[in-house]
């Protein structure tokens, strides 16, 4: 990393050291982040970053992503395709004027409407998951001319302005008051879900499987009945699939699991491929009515742009090949092997694993323990993240492209950071 000619004189050195970047990012970024890491002693800064692993840019410590920012890097770091398809469409395309009409993005909504669940024909294109969350609701409040919106503790799907009122209190807190309209009810509660859902009810938003508040792994029966309430009322069912959607368990769609179709669903994060951020809300053709009278009413300058719909094609393409999910479901049953006897040998840490193919998450036996186990695993050499709405849960999402030899490289590192454990409880 370097910086212009000029600062460098200024600075009086060629490199940007640690220190300097921990400094600027505080003084002009986030000084709390980097406070926090520097109270839990970890002062990375993300540098050189390729397939499974991450570098530490200037003390060369190397980690394993088991975090892959929550699926945006399921295909890895820099995957090589990935790039070579950026990098070759660069000669003709940039991001586009969202005005016009466009080729990339009608390829792109075309494969999605060939890949998404039945029915999903028509594709509004956004930047960020909570862009793409927020245009969901959008439409269907405008659809149903209905204003209510329920949602699941503990859930999360984005920050901004109506994504936001959809999540857990804890984030909505400090920037109340927000939007009204918005309901909750307790996860796996199909009885509370159905006393609270109404004839006012525009739509229930829920993950495939919540991961912030723990990789919940919903049985096939309750998102049915979630499905059946919806179409008795004329309530619309939007899924998020921005974690769960591209294969990260085992399935292109986490929703396929559950032999139901959403009326809208929602898709980001891995669809960038790690390299040109890209979203997705698939609904259902007739939703499109939202848009008829004005089909301007809603515009994202940078969604769908046209760089990246041909990333975002590459990666269906790779993502939605039968031998690359069946390599995922191989690498499920490694992983399930080996939480098993991750659990046998420490009983007194370990209470169980919840996993939906690669969508893995380690339980532990006190909420203490997550956010422990994120510091031992940064110290043994891989980065896990405890889920922050179970802080039981320490989440374990490598790259779905990782190999047997990096299976092997990680076991160690992760008996290793739950053996620190056993000091801590």
């Amino acid at each position: 990393m370097t910086l212009d000619s000029d600062l460098k004189n200024d600075l009086g050195r060629n490199e940007i050291n640690k220190k300097w970047v921990f400094d600027k990012f505080g003084q002009h970024v986030s000084s709390g982040k980097v406070a926090f890491f520097k109270e839990a002693s970890i002062e990375f800064v993300l540098g050189k970053r390729e397939g499974c692993y991450l570098w530490d840019y200037s003390s060369g410590k190397q980690l394993i992503d088991c975090h892959c920012n929550g699926g945006v890097f399921n295909l890895g770091h820099r995957n090589p395709a990935i790039v070579e398809t950026l990098v070759s469409h660069l000669n003709g395309y940039d991001i586009g004027n969202h005005h016009l009409i466009s080729e990339p993005r009608a390829l792109l909504a075309a494969k999605l409407a060939e890949l998404t669940p039945q029915g999903l024909d028509h594709v509004v294109f956004g930047v960020s998951g909570g862009e793409a969350i927020d245009l969901a609701i959008k439409v269907a409040r405008a659809h149903t001319k209905r204003s209510q919106i329920i949602s699941f503790t503990g859930g999360y799907h984005g920050h901004t302005g109506l994504a936001l009122a959809t999540g857990d209190e804890k984030y909505r807190a400090p920037f109340e008051p927000l939007a009204p309209g918005f309901l909750q009810v307790p996860y796996h509660d199909f009885e509370a879900l159905k006393k609270t859902a109404s004839k006012n009810t525009a739509a229930i938003i829920i993950e495939t499987v919540p991961a912030t508040a723990g990789i919940l792994v919903p049985e096939k029966i309750y998102l049915q009945e979630i499905r059946s309430l919806c179409d008795q009322l004329g309530i619309l069912l939007i899924v998020d699939e921005v974690q769960t959607g591209l294969g990260r368990t085992g399935k292109l769609w986490g929703i396929d699991h559950y032999d139901i179709s959403p009326d809208i669903m929602v898709l980001g994060k891995g669809l960038s491929g790690g390299i040109y951020p890209i979203t997705a809300t698939c609904m259902r053709a007739e939703l499109e009515d939202v848009f008829l009278s004005d089909p301007f009413i809603h515009i994202s300058t940078f969604g769908g742009a046209e760089i990246g719909c041909f990333v975002a094609l590459k990666v269906l393409e790779i993502s939605s090949n039968p031998s690359f999910l069946k390599r995922v479901n191989q690498t499920a049953e490694k992983f399930s092997a080996f939480f098993k006897s991750l659990q046998k040998d420490f009983p007194s840490i370990i209470a169980g694993a919840h996993q939906l193919g690669m969508m893995m998450g380690l339980k532990f036996t006190h909420p203490k323990l997550g956010p422990v186990f994120t510091k031992c695993a940064f110290d043994e050499g891989f980065l896990a993240i405890y889920a922050n709405n179970d802080t039981s849960i320490a989440q374990i999402l490598p790259p779905l492209i990782i190999s047997d030899a990096e299976i092997e490289a990680l076991t160690p590192k992760i008996i290793a950071a739950t053996k620190k454990l056993t000091h801590f409880y």
